[in-house]
């Protein structure tokens, strides 16, 4: 059973400007959302709505074609391209989840210097033939997602009680991932234990979702263990705290469990961006004023626990993992 979304509100409106007194503001109100539900929304967040829109458009688009056409992108090492149902079963899950996506990172040349280092995730995107529209729509999408996120750690840091610029030098190639994602109308026959996106808590930092009008995500209060539906809001993005931001925070921030069922009777489309730091960034607690003798982490480097993660829930890592 779910309740209706009791999640804050936070408008963004001046953060991006650099007006002191909304960086504030905001900065208070994540630190309250943070340790108290570890999800929010925020509005006023500065993606343009025609940027939202076409890339809507682009992911209505690209998973009407059928599975066998969206294959020819199918998902590489470098976790790029499409995914097709029953691909990721999620950490203690007992059935795949019940969805599609198409993922896209950092654009890197074959030479760039972290794809020749043999960094993991890293490399080009894998661009549909078949829909040469995609990449202009999806593109200017993670362009402006990405400037949402850094504004929004910016905020963060301001109610961490650091310097507000300290995740700067830690995203300069980012490991930001974004995810068209569909979910087919849930099964009406589906068993208790078959979701959308069974119960998990984010991998990285911060992840920062726009989700169309058919509701379906929920969100464990911590509180009281209740499921809260996170209602869509217009022009709102949903923003929640990842398991790298909390174990960063030494848990002060917290990661919260949700879930996805599209109950509404029609396809829902949503897309999701996951805003991490650059693969060699080490997370520390200590380096956000916590004490070595009360940090509950030793130091690890971001890529390496993004990717550990990615292994233990996507299928296609584990078989080529398997084949090695």
């Amino acid at each position: 059973m779910s309740v209706l979304s009791t999640l804050p509100i936070i408008d963004m409106s001046g953060v991006r400007e650099g007006n002191a007194s909304s960086l504030e503001r905001a900065g208070r109100a994540i630190r309250q959302a943070c340790t108290e539900t570890g999800f929010f929304y925020i509005v006023n967040h500065g993606v343009p709505l025609v940027v939202i829109e076409s890339a809507m458009a682009a992911a209505r688009e690209f998973f009407a074609y059928p599975t066998e056409i969206k294959r020819q992108v199918a998902v590489n090492t470098r976790h790029r391209g499409f995914h097709s149902l029953g691909g990721a079963l999620m950490y203690e899950a007992t059935k795949p989840d019940y969805k599609e996506f198409f993922s896209i990172g950092l654009e890197l040349p074959e030479d760039d210097p972290c794809v020749l280092a043999g960094e993991a995730l890293r490399g080009p995107n894998q661009w549909p033939a078949f829909m040469p529209g995609l990449r202009e729509a999806l593109g200017a999408y993670y362009h402006e997602i990405g400037l949402a996120g850094a504004d929004l750690l910016r905020a963060v840091a301001v109610g961490l009680g650091i310097e507000q610029d300290f995740f700067v030098d830690k995203y300069t190639k980012p490991l930001q991932r974004t995810q068209m994602v569909y979910y087919p109308p849930h099964p009406p026959m589906a068993e208790a234990d078959q979701f959308g996106v069974a119960p998990h808590t984010d991998y990285g930092c911060i992840t920062l979702l726009y989700q169309d009008n058919s509701g379906g995500l929920q969100v464990r209060e911590l509180g009281t263990q209740r499921w809260i539906d996170a209602t869509p809001i217009e022009g709102s993005l949903v923003v929640n705290v990842g398991d790298l931001l909390a174990r960063w925070s030494n848990d002060r921030f917290r990661s919260t469990l949700h879930r996805v069922i599209n109950k509404s009777g029609h396809e829902r489309y949503s897309i999701a961006t996951f805003f991490d730091p650059t693969y060699s960034a080490i997370v520390d607690p200590c380096d956000l004023g916590i004490d070595p003798a009360t940090s509950l982490y030793p130091p690890v480097a971001a890529g390496d626990y993004i990717l550990k993660r990615i292994d233990d829930s996507m299928s296609y890592r584990k078989k080529t993992k398997a084949e090695a």
